[in-house]
């Protein structure tokens, strides 16, 4: 199990140096309570660099704790995509999508983030795998212009929609998207619990990734059956060797982004021990 192989390993100089990763948090999992502003300041002191912030906040708000607090956006995770999914059925309902993902990308244009996260489409309730695949792309290559006016890539996530459950099946998806302004953001986790490993998702879609969620998973059953609740980071059964050697080799850096529960970032020590868990991984192996 990864984690049980993983507290014996330490931090090694030569491991630090190539992997130029900067940590960053995502907003809807900051337990801190209180204002945006609140909220970056102790993300701040817990030693984070960044935020991904989720589209549709206020926006002066959120630029104003960027500006005090020196933080920077890491990326903007789509705040509609869910409830209004590029894949459903109805035309209005698709076009409530398009609005979310487009006013997405002009916060992310605003906060000087790179990338905003999308989850594609929900191949369920209806709507068939193909169904949704054909939809997603016709909405998505609707908002391509703007992205690239603005200079903000679309990163497409897979995460508990029945869609793209192989690395295989998501190079195909942005292939046939086709545009270099569409690419792969990767969660870690979510992938290792649910289609992993991890590592293999890595090394096929390579260069393809534009961003990373770094998440930690339990393999364990819990009572219900159902897999166990999310454990802190060097705790659970991801294989961060494998996980950190596969972005090594894929030429990944920049940002990492940590989607951790909300309890794991409830008041500065707690954010404080989640930044460290990601220094050791990012520094280690």
């Amino acid at each position: 199990m990864a984690g049980a192989a993983t507290a014996s390993f330490a931090p090694t100089a030569s491991a630090a140096t190539k992997r130029p990763l900067r940590k960053a948090i995502m907003y809807s999992t900051i337990g801190v309570k209180g204002s945006v502003l609140e909220k970056f300041r102790a993300m701040k002191a817990a030693g984070f660099e960044g935020i991904e912030p989720m589209g549709a906040m206020n926006r002066e708000e959120v630029l104003a704790a960027f500006k005090e607090t020196g933080l920077q956006a890491a990326s903007v995770c789509d705040h509609i995509h869910w409830v209004k999914p590029l894949s459903a059925p109805d035309e209005a309902t698709r076009k409530y999508g398009l609005d979310g993902l487009v006013l997405s990308l002009q916060d992310a244009h605003a906060y000087g983030a790179g990338s905003v996260l999308l989850v594609p489409g929900i191949a369920r309730d209806g709507v068939s795998y193909e169904q949704c695949w054909e939809r997603s792309i016709v909405e998505i290559k609707k908002a391509i212009p703007l992205a690239k006016e603005l200079g903000v890539k679309i990163s497409i996530e897979n995460v508990g929609n029945n869609f793209i459950t192989t690395p295989e099946q998501a190079v195909a998806y942005l292939d046939a998207i086709n545009s270099e302004w569409v690419g792969w953001h990767f969660d870690i986790g979510n992938v290792g619990r649910n289609y992993g490993p991890a590592e293999r998702w890595i090394q096929v879609l390579g260069k393809r990734i534009v961003r990373i969620h770094v998440k930690d998973f339990s393999a364990k059953p819990a009572a219900s059956g159902a897999r166990g609740a999310r454990p802190k980071l060097l705790d659970g059964d991801t294989n961060w060797p494998a996980v950190m050697t596969a972005l090594d080799r894929a030429g990944y850096n920049g940002w990492a982004i940590s989607e951790q529960p909300g309890n794991q970032a409830a008041d500065v020590e707690t954010a404080r021990d989640l930044a460290q868990r990601m220094d050791k991984i990012f520094s280690s192996y």
